[in-house]
């Protein structure tokens, strides 16, 4: 009876675990706190929306440069706890940025509520702009995403997301910027203005 107990709970804790698991970062901070400010990012020299060149940088200099909760999920393949981003549930229309270097991931109207805890996304702003590799840890086959420039941990992509691609992008909020729409921006004022 205590084997199938114990393998009862295996089996629910691994399918717990299957989609979105997570480990807290060393952050005790519980607040919410606000990614790295794209137009702040005076100690970032790499940081740009632009420049498409690989950054090849070591942990020990990643750490010098970024903020401690980006370089935990960033550069040591952290998680942050789900339903914490605030990304999670934002309409707003415009692009998301790696954290980190700057490169363009995805695209709002791209991005779907998933039920994880944590910003989804179907499909990514080009091809290059993620990559990935297997994830055997925690016992589980799971294929992680990294930023297409800089190599940072993003999150996990996943075959049980929306058409047309059928793929779910897991991402740690922590390590996106966001950017909103000039042009939707414009449009709205525009608007608002003949209302």
């Amino acid at each position: 009876m205590k084997n199938i107990v114990k393998i009862a709970g295996i089996i629910l804790l691994s399918f717990a675990m299957q989609y979105c698991t997570y480990s807290q970062s060393q952050s005790t901070s519980n607040q919410k706190t606000n990614n790295m400010d794209t137009t702040k990012k005076t100690n970032n020299t790499l940081y740009s929306h632009t420049d498409q060149s690989k950054v090849n940088l070591s942990n020990d200099e990643w750490k010098k440069i970024l903020p401690t909760e980006v370089y935990n999920i960033a550069r040591l393949k952290g998680t942050e706890r789900p339903w914490t981003s605030k990304f999670e549930n934002s309409k707003e229309i415009g692009t998301y940025y790696c954290a980190v270097c700057g490169n363009p991931l995805f695209k709002s109207d791209t991005k779907f509520e998933s039920g994880c805890g944590w910003p989804s996304f179907y499909e990514p702003v080009s091809k290059t702009s993620i990559i990935s590799a297997d994830d055997n840890s925690y016992g589980m086959q799971r294929t992680e995403v990294m930023c297409g420039r800089c190599k940072s941990h993003l999150g996990h992509v996943f075959n049980d997301g929306p058409p047309p691609t059928g793929l779910r992008y897991c991402i740690n909020g922590v390590v996106l910027d966001f950017e909103k729409a000039k042009a939707a921006e414009k449009n709205y004022k525009e608007q608002t203005k003949h209302s």
